[in-house]
């Protein structure tokens, strides 16, 4: 009997579905057999050690992190974790998962992993600073980083030691989701190893050199009787001239009222703070460099204001970044912020003066036209939190 050949016109593209089909499967399957068998581990009972997940790769043990995670349901922002725990059938989403539901047994399995995933790594990676309390880092080993993930790596090193990041939101939100952080209820700075601070020094340094920046936070021991210049506060931020600033006090022992800054400098080893310091006791070039630092940063703000804005001047930005360049718009003309952290942190600027009148009505043309700018951007731009995951 002949078969007709309208069958093969009409049956092949059907077939070739059926064998794609088929295909995917087998290559998904494929692709996830060397973690597999660790779907059916009892991380909550039982130890694995450094021997059992050697041979593994990096992504693959990326994976098997998942897996302990995705056991209570956590859901992952990186995209590799979250595509393969939606594969699983065993795998039911909450999103109202919380580390607490970790026990010791689990944490210190991540451990291990992490410690595996740390050692496999080319250049250390957000999350592997706690493998390297005893050892010390290198040029080549410490790569290069997006200025977020060096904020990460050297954060890291404090957070360690239960250090909290109060005046940097998305930075303290991070360590907060991390299964091995708990904030002290007093940081220590002389709590860190020698090779902590070592690696924390070549971190600060490493990273100045990548951003091209004359000086940061922390420098200002090396200006106690030199004048520093407006060239050399290019490239730093708001936020981080106002500490630069204010690192000048601090150095007198400045007790300062606004918490979030309080407790920055409460947590660097320098800090000796006098109840008896007055800020007119600020005098030579300490006082001229405070007045240089205002000056520039008065320049930036009234910028923000009165200069259009470019794309380029957001590009590599983070969302955090551009959305405080957002918020600072509205502030200079009083808007109040339902974000308590928000609120206080403009309120403690000289300038801020609450308006709870306050209108959109009252923006000029450039910071409307700049907000736009911003608006676009945000669409687009990624959120540290998203980017780094430890």
């Amino acid at each position: 009997m002949k078969t007709p050949v309208s069958f093969f016109r009409f049956s092949l593209p059907f077939l070739l579905l059926v064998l794609l089909s088929v295909f995917s499967v087998a290559h998904a399957q494929d692709e996830y057999a060397a973690v597999k068998n660790w779907e059916t581990f009892d991380f909550a009972g039982r130890s694995i050690g450094p021997t059992e997940i050697a041979p593994l790769s990096l992504d693959d043990l990326k994976l098997v992190r998942g897996i302990v995670f995705g056991k209570h349901g956590r859901v992952f922002k990186d995209p590799d974790i979250r595509r393969y725990l939606e594969s699983r059938p065993w795998f039911k989403a909450d999103p109202n998962f919380k580390n607490s539901a970790l026990n010791n047994t689990e944490r210190k399995n991540l451990d291990v992993i992490r410690d595996a995933e740390a050692q496999k790594h080319a250049q250390v990676e957000p999350g592997d600073m706690r493998f390297y309390r005893t050892r010390t880092l290198t040029r080549k080993k410490l790569g290069n980083h997006t200025n977020a993930e060096w904020t990460v790596l050297a954060s890291e090193i404090e957070a360690i030691h239960g250090k909290r990041f109060d005046g940097t939101p998305w930075l303290q939100q991070y360590f907060d989701e991390r299964y091995w952080y708990h904030a002290a209820d007093h940081y220590d700075p002389k709590g860190l190893t020698d090779v902590e601070r070592k690696n924390l020094q070549l971190i600060d340094t490493t990273q100045k050199q990548q951003r091209h920046v004359a000086l940061a936070p922390g420098d200002m021991e090396l200006f106690e009787n030199k004048l520093i210049t407006e060239q050399m506060l290019n490239g730093l931020s708001l936020h981080e001239l106002r500490l630069l600033r204010n690192e000048i006090y601090a150095r007198h022992g400045r007790i300062f009222k606004t918490m979030w800054i309080q407790q920055y400098f409460g947590g660097q080893p320098w800090y000796d703070p006098k109840e008896d310091f007055k800020d007119e006791e600020l005098s030579g070039p300490d006082k001229t460099n405070v007045e240089t630092i205002v000056a520039y940063e008065s320049k930036l703000h009234n910028q923000i204001g009165t200069k259009p804005m470019t794309n380029a001047l957001l590009q590599g930005l983070f969302l955090e970044d551009v959305r405080k360049m957002r918020d600072e718009i509205y502030a200079r003309h009083g808007k109040v912020f339902k974000d308590p952290w928000t609120q206080k942190y403009f309120a403690s600027f000289d300038w801020y003066k609450a308006n709870p009148s306050f209108s959109e009505a009252s923006l000029s043309p450039v910071e409307k036209g700049n907000l736009a700018v911003i608006a676009a951007y945000e669409k687009k731009a990624v959120t540290a939190m998203s980017t780094i995951e430890g």
